[in-house]
């Protein structure tokens, strides 16, 4: 079993697919407006974009959570938590072994949290 898509309230289309278009690197798949649908491909799940659903709190992948956090603090997009190490990985039951799993939190345009997520070789104090 796998989760094959994910809603997430948008107010305004335009403005979501041009949002996400920067954060996901890629345009939409697809886009339906009536009745109002936005899908991106995002690995091998969907992003469904639409007025109708409710606020997700999802959360993305990224190669480094501290330069992708500046590099759109720099376009102008709210980081609403500062980049920090959430867990250190001793196992790989939650994520890789000998790594720590750091986060940030960006509002997208919507009004929506986004947190980001990297795991990084655990550095000890």
């Amino acid at each position: 079993m796998e989760i094959l898509q994910v809603a997430q309230h948008a107010d305004d289309l335009d403005r979501a697919a041009a949002f996400y278009e920067d954060l996901l690197g890629g345009p939409p798949a697809a886009r339906f407006d009536a009745p109002g649908l936005l899908f991106f491909n995002v690995g091998r799940s969907r992003l469904l974009l639409e007025k109708a659903a409710a606020s997700a709190l999802i959360y993305l992948q990224v190669a480094d959570v501290r330069t992708r956090a500046e590099e759109l603090r720099a376009r102008g997009v709210e980081i609403v938590g500062e980049p920090h190490v959430i867990f250190s990985h001793t196992d790989d039951t939650l994520g890789p072994a000998g790594t720590d799993e750091w986060m940030a939190f960006i509002r997208d345009s919507e009004g929506n949290t986004v947190g980001l997520v990297s795991h990084e070789p655990r550095h000890d104090p």
